[in-house]
């Protein structure tokens, strides 16, 4: 049953909107008190338009235009401009009839206009987060009060190696690393459940197994009670610290070994002082040939062994990074003695082919070594890992037609996969096993041989062989 119902226009007073009738040329013919007291302008005295912001009035003008034309509603956002105030504003346009002498005219609208500025304001930094979020390094996580995971932006899944599929639904334990005992996470959940931050270092582990230090924020998430609707975590990437610390360990550890070479040195050599006096006494006085063979044979092993800890001494004291001519070849010869020792290979083969005619170049001697024994220390390795029945690494040396020294050094290991060659000179880059390789042997030795105005290239066949060529200038 249809009625119809006659009011007159103070029944919108009862409105929060602000609701007008204004002519299709935009003279207001009615409007609401909400109206007269949001804008705080004299409505009598103006036209509709003069309150729209002037990027807004075609549009809107059009809009009205069509309501009219077509006697059909129309929904639109536009601003009021009042001073240098602007208010966001939805807009419900509906066609009104006049009634003239009892003929309907098609030449009014009605519009209720509901302020949304603090919503847009709201949407548009809901936006820039988003933006920020989706963009940042950091990897980032939302879960709700369960602990599920209800967003995670791209440097999150990057850093996991998961999807967002996968992730979305479940909870973070899905990647834990199981290195954090209970009562860690007990004490945490206690904290956020409170409202109040937590920060901890934490161990997680990527989908494939591979481990992934962070410092994690969680901040709770809080309703206009303050009451905890979620949890908003961040994470900050620990790699490069974690790797810092081992670094450090290490160099504490060389220093160490510095310290013993020298004490070791101190300490066997005077020994060895002594049995080689006696061993060239024994050889004075005695006329058996077979006993001169063996006085001869451990006299050469006491020398042996004195070189190799004159070696050590010398490979573990500080540069003085004084330049001096220095001889490549005699340099290349002591770097693999000192490998020899050091990795205790005697299944690899060490082949030196070395040019007698090249000149001695102006370098830090101790310097230059350092990144032939880095360099015939991976070689070794790589070797060793790829259990082939020969084991060679083959060093050489020879003047170019550029005038450069060329050294190279060449091994049958296990080689460098296509995808590490440009990364293989970066700091902390590493294909050895966690605790084997430092990741900054190959990133130092770059940095010796660029400061002697030098290239350093490699070259690989992965799973065949690999060959480090480094170039030095002769200097006039």
């Amino acid at each position: 049953m249809n009625k119809r119902f006659t009011f007159n226009f103070e029944f919108f007073d009862y409105f929060e909107g602000m609701c007008f009738i204004i002519s299709e040329n935009g003279k207001i013919l009615s409007f609401n008190k909400s109206s007269a007291q949001k804008l705080q302008i004299n409505l009598n005295k103006i036209n509709f338009f003069e309150m729209i912001d002037e990027s807004e009035k075609d549009l809107l003008k059009e809009a009205i235009s069509r309501c009219i034309t077509n006697q059909k509603s129309i929904d639109l956002q536009s601003k009021f401009k009042n001073g240098n105030q602007t208010t966001v504003v939805d807009l419900l346009l509906s066609p009104y009839n006049s009634n003239e002498n009892g003929v309907s005219q098609a030449n009014n609208c009605f519009i209720i206009a509901n302020d949304v500025t603090s919503k847009k304001e709201r949407e548009e930094e809901l936006q820039r987060f988003f933006y920020v979020a989706e963009n940042t390094v950091n990897p980032l996580q939302i879960t709700d009060t369960e602990g599920r995971m209800i967003y995670v932006n791209p440097a999150f899944l990057k850093v996991s190696g998961y999807t967002k599929e996968e992730l979305i639904g479940e909870n973070p334990r899905i990647f834990g690393s199981k290195k954090q005992l209970k009562k860690f996470w007990s004490e945490m959940w206690t904290t956020i459940k409170s409202g109040k931050v937590w920060i901890g270092d934490v161990e997680n582990r990527k989908k494939n197994g591979e481990p992934f230090h962070t410092q994690l924020l969680i901040s709770p998430i809080l309703d206009s009670e303050q009451n905890v609707t979620g949890y908003f975590g961040v994470h900050r990437d620990l790699s490069e610290k974690k790797t810092l610390e081992k670094q450090l360990i290490h160099t504490q550890k060389m220093e160490s070994i510095g310290t013993l070479a020298a004490g070791i040195a101190h300490e066997v050599g005077n020994p060895l002082a002594s049995i080689s006096a006696l061993v060239q006494v024994a050889q004075r006085f005695t006329t058996d040939d077979l006993v001169k063979e063996k006085l001869e044979l451990v006299k050469n092993q006491v020398n042996r062994i004195s070189k190799i800890i004159r070696d050590l001494v010398d490979f573990s004291r500080p540069s003085n990074f004084e330049f001096q001519f220095t001889d490549i070849n005699k340099n290349l010869t002591e770097a693999v003695e000192i490998t020899k020792v050091g990795v205790k290979a005697k299944d690899v083969v060490y082949e030196l082919n070395l040019n007698k005619n090249i000149p001695h170049l102006p370098l830090v001697a101790d310097q230059i070594q350092q990144v032939f024994v880095n360099i015939l220390l991976n070689a070794t390795d790589a070797i060793l890992e790829s259990q082939k029945k020969e084991k060679k690494i083959v060093v050489k040396s020879h003047m170019n037609e550029n005038g450069e020294v060329i050294i190279t050094f060449s091994d049958n290991g296990i080689g460098i996969a296509e995808e590490n060659i440009p990364k293989i000179f970066e700091p902390f880059f590493t294909t050895k096993k966690e605790g084997k390789g430092t990741g900054l042997g190959l990133w130092v030795s770059y940095g010796i041989i660029k400061s002697f105005q030098g290239e350093i290239k490699v070259s690989s066949i992965y799973g065949q062989s690999t060959t480090f060529t480094i170039s030095l200038p002769v200097q006039n």
